[in-house]
């Protein structure tokens, strides 16, 4: 999907902006969209949503809430005719989205989501945090984003048979060079990005995984937008964002840093590091630019993007009932199925038990032979954590301060009776529940214990 982790290499060189036919990169504030619109009622949303005849449908969302425009996008995914091909557009207010096979205590600093969630000004990053950023798990597959006003989201949805990983980036990136961004291109991994060479060569100009400074790899290509998929049976989803203008860049490796990564090994999918940058367009360039590509690419009158882009005195545009075109907002939470997908992405049970089976270990394992970082001074040398999880709830547990072999194993299995079939992100106080235990007899290595594997879960 989006641009994701590894951002700490990249600010010094994108602090410029060159010619309008050569951009490179440029750390901008947003320039967001401040016009009139009217939205589509929520009953002629469904109806024409449904309807069999509308072959191409453009919709652009005024809402920058994260959980309304991913059910509106599984709303379209599962309602539309299987026949029909859709653009929806949408921008999220500051929140980390993470894959539908993700681990949220791998990819999330949740400590400071929930410092920031419960005014705990104890925590604190530099520059000063964002405040509340969301954390919703999404349906797709892919890698963890941070998604904010300055990026737009993209989501194409097609019949199986139109589907390629690399069509409808291949679209925004023409859309991206029509504003003038000659360094865009699609790589290897559907992603797009902005070369940073100096030295020009001739290439195909049609070609829209080559630019004239791809040859030119001293510097390393900033990924500005990455692809999620969803493939079912009568339908294929492809979304992903654009970084445009985010202000963001230089917090968000904090929001994306998890204390618990270097001990857990994990099933699913794990993000991969690359370096990003905004690319330096308004919102509005780029949905003018990405509608109206979408409309070449299938064929539909421009005149199709008139009602979405306008917003103005109209709310739908309609050609022969083959296309439609609107601005959609907060009215759409109202429809049964939205509201329902709404409060589904919401709920603690979708972002924590959906998580597939992972173990945290604090030493080296058979398993995860990984050299872990020295635990807290406060912890004896000799301890050794390990839980194993799946879905978010605690299967196993071994956790002791060996001074023989028995003695740890009893350790281990009074504590483990106060920690099995324990939801973990339910867990507040660890100290209190390990206490509970009677399976650690010093008090303060209770504590030490505790503290740790609270601040690995996000609690402390």
């Amino acid at each position: 999907m989006a641009p994701s982790r590894g951002l700490s290499t990249v600010f010094s060189i994108l602090s410029y902006r060159t010619s309008h036919s050569n951009r490179v990169c440029s750390s901008i504030r947003p320039q967001f969209i401040s016009r009139a619109y009217t939205s589509i009622p929520a009953s002629s949303f469904v109806e024409l949503v449904t309807r069999p005849t509308s072959k191409h449908q453009i919709y652009i969302s005024r809402s920058l809430d994260p959980y309304l425009n991913l059910s509106i996008e599984h709303f379209l995914l599962q309602r539309t005719s299987p026949e029909s091909v859709i653009l929806f557009l949408y921008t999220n207010r500051p929140s980390i989205i993470i894959g539908r096979n993700q681990n949220p205590w791998v990819e999330v600093n949740l400590r400071l989501l929930n410092a920031a969630k419960n005014d705990n000004n104890d925590i604190e990053t530099e520059p000063p945090s964002l405040g509340d950023v969301w954390l919703v798990r999404r349906r797709s597959g892919g890698g963890t984003v941070f998604h904010d006003e300055g990026n737009v989201n993209y989501s194409v949805i097609c019949p199986p048979a139109e589907f390629a990983r690399d069509k409808h980036a291949e679209m925004v990136v023409r859309g991206l060079r029509n504003l003038g961004i000659d360094r865009a291109r699609v790589n290897e991994r559907h992603d797009i990005v902005l070369d940073q060479g100096s030295q020009r060569s001739q290439v195909d100009e049609a070609d829209t995984h080559v630019t004239p400074y791809t040859s030119d790899d001293r510097l390393r290509s900033l990924k500005i937008s990455g692809s999620a998929f969803k493939l079912t049976r009568h339908r294929s989803l492809h979304h992903g964002t654009c970084l445009l203008s985010s202000p963001n860049l230089n917090i968000i490796p904090d929001y994306l840093h998890a204390p618990a990564k270097p001990y857990i090994k994990a099933r699913g999918v794990e993000s991969v590091s690359s370096p990003v940058g905004n690319v330096g367009l308004s919102n509005g360039e780029f949905e003018r630019a990405v509608v109206e590509q979408f409309c070449r690419l299938h064929n539909v009158p421009l005149d199709a993007s008139r009602g979405a882009i306008e917003g103005v005195n109209t709310t739908v545009s309609e050609n022969d009932n083959k296309w439609v075109s609107a601005v959609v907002d907060e009215e759409l939470a109202s429809i049964p199925e939205i509201a329902k997908g709404m409060d589904e992405l919401k709920s603690l049970e979708w972002t924590f038990l959906q998580t597939p089976q992972f173990v945290l270990s604090s030493h080296p394992t058979p398993d995860d032979p990984r050299e872990r970082p020295t635990l807290d001074s406060a912890i004896p040398s000799k301890t050794q954590i390990s839980l194993k999880s799946r879905s978010g709830v605690i299967l196993e547990s071994d956790i002791h301060i060996p001074s023989d072999g028995p003695l740890a194993e009893t350790q281990a299995a009074e504590i483990h009776k106060e920690l099995a079939n324990k939801k973990i992100h339910e867990i507040d106080n660890w100290e209190a529940l390990l206490g509970g235990s009677k399976g650690i007899e010093d008090s303060n290595h209770t504590k030490a214990i505790g503290n740790w594997l609270a601040k690995m879960f996000g609690k402390a």
